[in-house]
């Protein structure tokens, strides 16, 4: 019995090792995992930029206006009976642009005139009268007090003439501003009124657009107004007048932003216009960075980058560079010059050509070897056509459950 006992034993063993040896076997020829394929990322170079001269520049979209410009009314209300010039037409200093009925101005003046004349001969009649009486009161001939009743209807009478002389000149005058006469030359850049239209005193008829020296505005943030100041250097092109670069300089900046749009007016003088720059045209100002008196040192570059491209290590941003030697992500800390609706300023941390994912940066971990995939329309670079982000459609997508990254990684 015992012998059995030992004997079935001994079988079970010899069978586990046999098992055992199968299950070593096949350990060994099964084949190790692969590798993940490379994770494919929206990446662009970036390439730093500077101003006109030194410093980095200012763009904005610009508008051509004139320096001067003003409504052209009437002083007087009345009836709009001819116009002269149309929107668009040049005028002189002292053209007649329109008229008003001058009818009811023609009476008024005409009895303006009669009420001057009927003065005048009441004045002379006086005159002559104080005349006679002084002469009798030198001879005793007329009492004093006749004489005082003589120097009084005078006096009046020569008040009287005054104010209708007075009467003369206004009801002159008002007849004179039913026309309406260009204070200078310039162009009509508005109508306002229409032929037969009854016109109220100091009623817009025509927008005047002095001729002169022509400004170019601009809407700037408050981000900005430390780099602009008057004098500043800027250039000025137009899309319609291609191949043309006009030289400004700004001659102003509003004290006080728009109650509407936050945003503050600076208008910029253009050195020689010219013909062809027509007012209400737009385009586009480049205005170098207002210098710093005595800096002469050498400025850091200054590189521009989409606002997704920024990863937020703690509370330092940062970006992820594709390391050239291996295709792996390393986190690069930077420094942010500025944040705006056109992307992000970053003015240290960056090297001229590096490859910095612009989106997912979430997604992404240290070390990560990752496929660059170049923004859509952003061309050929060394030759070979550059993979658009579409494809990023088919790829592999990034890992969103990678293991989060650590200081020691950052680092």
């Amino acid at each position: 019995m015992s012998t059995l006992y030992t004997s079935d034993f001994n079988s079970l063993r010899a069978a586990l090792w046999a098992v055992f040896a199968l299950l070593a076997l096949g350990a060994c020829h099964r084949q190790a995992p692969s590798a993940a394929p490379p994770a494919l990322v929206l990446a662009s170079p970036v390439h730093s930029y500077s101003g006109i001269g030194a410093g980095e520049s200012i763009r904005y979209p610009v508008e051509a206006a004139a320096r001067y410009s003003n409504a052209m009314s009437f002083r007087v209300a009345g009836k709009l009976i001819e116009r002269n010039v149309r929107l668009g037409d040049s005028v002189h200093k002292g053209q007649v642009v329109a008229r008003l009925d001058p009818v009811d101005a023609q009476k008024q003046a005409a009895s303006a005139k009669a009420a001057f004349d009927a003065a005048e001969h009441r004045l002379v009649f006086a005159k002559q009268q104080l005349d006679r009486d002084q002469a009798q009161f030198a001879q005793n001939l007329i009492a004093v007090n006749q004489l005082e009743q003589t120097q009084d209807a005078y006096a009046a009478a020569l008040a009287e003439h005054e104010q209708s002389a007075a009467q003369l000149v206004v009801a002159r005058n008002n007849l004179q501003y039913n026309t309406l006469v260009a204070d200078h030359d310039g162009l009509i850049t508005s109508e306002n009124a229409d032929t037969g239209q009854v016109v109220s005193a100091g009623q817009a008829v025509y927008g005047l657009a002095w001729t002169g020296d022509t400004d170019v505005i601009l809407d700037a943030a408050a981000g900005d107004l430390g780099r602009i100041a008057v004098g500043q250097a800027a250039s000025v092109t137009f899309p319609a007048l291609p191949g043309r670069r006009f030289e400004a300089r700004v001659r102003e900046v509003a004290p006080a932003a728009d109650p509407q749009s936050r945003t503050y007016r600076v208008k910029l003088t253009l050195a020689e216009p010219g013909p062809a720059v027509r007012f209400g045209m737009t385009g586009d100002a480049t205005l170098s960075r207002a210098a710093t008196a005595g800096n002469t040192a050498r400025e850091a570059p200054v590189f521009k980058v989409p606002a997704t491209a920024i990863f937020h290590h703690g509370k330092d941003p940062a970006v992820w560079v594709i390391r050239p030697t291996d295709s792996t992500l390393e986190l690069r800390p930077v420094t942010v010059g500025s944040y705006s609706e056109r992307g992000t300023t970053v003015t240290g941390g960056l090297r001229d050509g590096d490859n910095v994912v612009l989106a997912g940066v979430h997604t992404v971990y240290a070390g990560q070897s990752v496929k660059q995939a170049r923004p859509l329309f952003d061309g050929e670079a060394d030759g070979d056509v550059a993979e658009p982000a579409a494809a990023l459609n088919a790829a592999t997508p990034i890992n969103a459950a990678a293991t989060p990254i650590n200081a020691a990684e950052a680092r």
